[in-house]
């Protein structure tokens, strides 16, 4: 992979642990692709048993999982075991009787990398990833963890960001420098490549923009940093941007400002596909290549 999109570990690592106390604050995006990836599980028939939240973050989805699944067992595991602590927090602050009566459970926490998961082969029915898999840096690889891990028949699901993403900010550093500022992110198409290549079966793949809006650009920089999305790319600049450049990063933003806000757009990608054995078999064409089928979603109305 090459250098602006290899992303350093622990750089990534350090951002969340630090981040973790804050991430709850500005982590509209992510809360609102969880919403949107629990809509689609809705139309999946499948009973998973166990249920690994990989990417787990304050445990958002993880609490999402377990009221939709109120009999499963959900592992949550994270790169940065401050993000599961503070899940851990969430629950043991949850409101209502149980709560007075009964000490809540803990939950099933793991701190890992999804590229070397210490998981035994076939050991969960079903993997959901909400936007995590934009800080590997081996596709196949993970992939081929991930489908290691489930069981035949289990169910990978999954969110990510495409390359458009955060394309008006990756814009107004290009006018500064030629470094590295925004992080890089993979194409749809070559991730179902690598689902392919994993041998995962009816992949499904579709996308859609997400616009938030700012009043700054230095707004934008805040929730990046708050949620720990810092840039971790190998390429990035060393040094602290000064004065004069910011002001210019600033300035070359302004363009792309609408109806007085300044945007911060982001492509998010979502997939889902099945362990590549019994009942749940791979699509083939006619000169026996599987088939990926790529939707695409019309715009929603909010």
């Amino acid at each position: 992979m090459s250098e602006a999109f290899y992303t350093d570990k622990a750089r990534v690592r350090a951002s969340f642990e630090k981040a973790a106390a804050s991430y709850d604050s500005a982590a509209v995006l992510q809360r609102e692709v969880s919403d949107r990836m629990a809509e689609r599980l809705e139309y999946i028939k499948h009973q998973p048993a166990v249920i690994l939240d990989a990417g787990a973050g304050t445990g958002y989805g993880a609490a999402q999982l377990r009221g939709q699944y109120p009999q499963a067992r959900v592992l949550e595991l994270d790169l940065a075991h401050a993000m599961l602590m503070a899940s851990r927090q969430r629950q043991r602050e949850g409101d209502g009787l149980l709560k007075k009566l009964f000490k809540p459970s803990l939950p099933w926490q793991v701190v890992a990398d999804v590229e070397r998961l210490p998981l035994a082969d076939d050991s969960v029915d079903m993997i959901w990833s909400n936007l995590t898999i934009q800080w590997i840096n081996e596709p196949d690889r993970m992939f081929a963890e991930l489908r290691r891990v489930l069981k035949p028949d289990g169910l990978l699901m999954f969110s990510t960001l495409g390359p458009d993403t955060l394309f008006e900010l990756r814009g107004a550093f290009a006018s500064v420098d030629a470094a590295t500022h925004v992080n890089q992110f993979i194409d749809m198409h070559d991730i179902g490549d690598a689902l392919m290549r994993a041998g995962f079966a009816e992949p499904v793949m579709d996308m859609e923009k997400i616009v938030l809006t700012y009043d700054d650009a230095r707004g934008v920089m805040r929730d990046l940093k708050a949620i720990g999305a810092h840039n971790a790319t190998a390429g990035r600049g060393r040094g602290l941007m000064g004065k004069q450049a910011w002001r210019k990063v600033e300035a070359a933003y302004e363009r792309y400002r609408h109806d007085g806000k300044l945007p911060a757009s982001y492509e998010v990608v979502y997939g889902h596909a099945w362990k590549g054995s019994g009942k749940k078999v791979a699509k083939m064409s006619d000169d026996g290549r599987q088939v990926i089928e790529f939707v695409k979603k019309a715009p929603r109305a909010d």
